[in-house]
């Protein structure tokens, strides 16, 4: 048993014998140029990194392996995340990238294009603290509020679709520690792939079933969760 009283390890594959819900497949946006060179990139944009496509193509590799079909594809409004959208969307045969703000990446303000290792000297509560408001940004605790209750009313209106969400890891940590009852602080820094690809299964707006198709996440490395992981009686 983990913390938020989720249950390891006891999770059916098959997603047929879970109730009728919305399926998310949540993945990250292209490597770019700044995520290369470890600096901050929030709410800017940056070309991709040379070797980008290698992880495109790996994601969608997995997603075709595992026979998935989109209704829709969505993605936060940040050019990264668009493109990468775009990409899927056109693999697949889905007419359209559907852009959400709410889904993008925490809003670091002032502290955009600093180094990360610069922002960790200065602001010591740096991925440390989720209520820390960044200089004319926003907080991870306000970025992950607003991401959270997007993706709760997706899922209550759409309840029988299967989407796919191009988004960033900032997003990816909130939304992983929210729908499966985590401590937020300590999951700031566990890292998310660009090979990552979180496959979630909703009963209303609670998740019951959470597995990853892709290269593991840090929470599955780390050992804070095991894979396949259900949550059958959430009331969350």
């Amino acid at each position: 048993m983990t913390d938020g009283g989720l249950t390891n390890g006891l999770c059916n594959t098959d997603v047929s014998v879970y109730p009728a819900g919305m399926r998310v497949i949540l993945t990250r946006h292209y490597q770019t140029r700044f995520n290369a060179d470890g600096r901050i990139l929030g709410w800017g944009n940056s070309p991709p990194y040379h070797d980008w496509k290698d992880n495109v193509d790996f994601i969608d590799t997995r997603l075709h392996e595992n026979g998935i079909n989109f209704d829709a594809v969505y993605s936060s409004d940040l050019e990264r995340a668009q493109e990468t959208a775009k990409i899927y969307a056109d693999s697949f045969g889905t007419p359209e990238v559907i852009s959400i703000p709410e889904l993008n990446e925490i809003n670091y303000g002032k502290l955009q294009t600093r180094k990360k290792s610069w922002v960790s000297k200065h602001y010591p509560q740096h991925k440390k603290d989720p209520d820390l408001v960044y200089p004319d940004g926003e907080s991870f605790r306000q970025m992950q509020q607003r991401s959270v209750q997007y993706l709760s009313s997706l899922a209550l209106a759409h309840p029988q679709h299967t989407v796919l969400i191009v988004s960033h890891a900032g997003v990816i940590r909130g939304i992983v520690s929210h729908f499966l009852g985590l401590e937020y602080a300590s999951s700031l820094k566990h890292s998310i792939s660009f090979r990552y690809i979180g496959d979630f299964l909703f009963n209303g707006n609670n998740c019951v079933r959470y597995d990853e198709l892709g290269k593991p996440s840090g929470f599955v490395r780390d050992g804070v969760i095991e894979i396949p992981f259900s949550r059958p009686g959430s009331n969350s």
